[in-house]
């Protein structure tokens, strides 16, 4: 490993020299061309994202593990080795240590991503959608690492709520108990990944990311450690029409109780039935969602760079 000690973090020179000048950055995970999209499209989208930070003047942070390296700011060649690698792993918060010792390659989550940027002293991260909690998860206490990892990291995290197939409401109510603000994007519509609307509302909207840069700040003038979370709602042109995505829901749902799918099998099941049953447009989705949060994402960092 290069000399380097098992999990020590490897940042890339140019988002180094940007934290110390106050450059702005965006971080972006890895796992949605690791795990999320279909091969070429993975590598398509994960350089288009790069390259669109970059042609709004802020700096990408592409987050990923590298033979055990954690890194902060992944080359293109890193980026192509772990889209083409079929040994990559998916790797949360809590598989970064194993990883790190054995020499592991993946694509980092939500969690993961998050923790790492932190460490480098990046502020704003964009995804797709956060893990949240699980249908059933009174009986299964199944929710996603992403919510209390979020509840103690200073980011600004822009995704486009959770996805439809976990349990939205129940999701709403962990981030107030975790005291995870939520604002949506010009709208008070929580959205669920594949349609702008998930039914649910939250309290706050903001106009402009430089209204989010000023919550942001007040937040840490007031010594608050938690991540200010920005539910930004895909266009309406590109969701899921609202009677597809519910019939489809709803038989994916219905398929996995039939074949006893449970568990950590639960999630990829339901993706993949959605990812069928739609002929491929809820993969259409995913990129369109994926890209206006890398666009508001990189704005948003701008913004709070202007504060420094």
């Amino acid at each position: 490993m290069s000399g380097r000690s098992p999990g020590e973090l490897v940042v890339a020179d140019e988002v180094r020299d940007g934290v110390a000048r106050g450059i702005p950055i965006l971080a972006l995970e890895s796992t949605i061309f690791t795990h999320g999209l279909p091969r070429p499209r993975n590598l398509e989208v994960a350089l288009e994202a790069e390259q669109r930070v970059r042609d709004a003047g802020v700096v990408p942070a592409t987050i990923g593990v590298v033979g055990g390296r954690p890194t902060v700011g992944l080359s293109p060649a890193d980026i192509e080795r772990l889209a083409t690698d079929d040994t990559a792993v998916k790797l949360s918060l809590r598989d970064l240590p194993v990883a790190a010792a054995k020499g592991l390659s993946g694509g980092t989550t939500v969690a993961a991503t998050a923790f790492l940027a932190s460490r480098a002293g990046v502020r704003v991260f964009s995804t797709g959608g956060l893990g949240g909690v699980h249908r059933d998860a009174q009986q299964t206490f199944d929710e996603s690492a992403d919510l209390p990892t979020l509840a103690a990291l200073p980011l600004v995290v822009v995704s486009a709520g959770v996805k439809s197939i976990l349990d939205i409401p129940l999701t709403l109510e962990r981030l107030e108990t975790l005291n995870l603000t939520v604002v949506g994007y010009r709208t008070t519509d929580y959205p669920g990944f594949y349609v702008a609307d998930s039914g649910f509302d939250v309290e706050y909207s903001v106009d402009s990311p430089a209204e989010i840069a000023d919550i942001a700040t007040a937040r840490d003038a007031l010594g608050i450690s938690s991540t200010l979370l920005v539910a930004n709602p895909v266009e309406a042109q590109h969701q899921l029409p609202a009677d597809l995505h519910d019939d489809v829901l709803a038989r994916a749902l219905a398929a996995a109780a039939a074949q006893g799918v449970s568990g950590h099998d639960t999630t990829p099941f339901l993706l993949d039935f959605m990812q069928r049953e739609t002929g491929g447009r809820s993969l259409d989705v995913n990129v369109e969602v994926y890209r206006g949060n890398v666009s508001l994402g990189a704005e948003i960092a701008a913004a709070l760079a202007a504060r420094a």
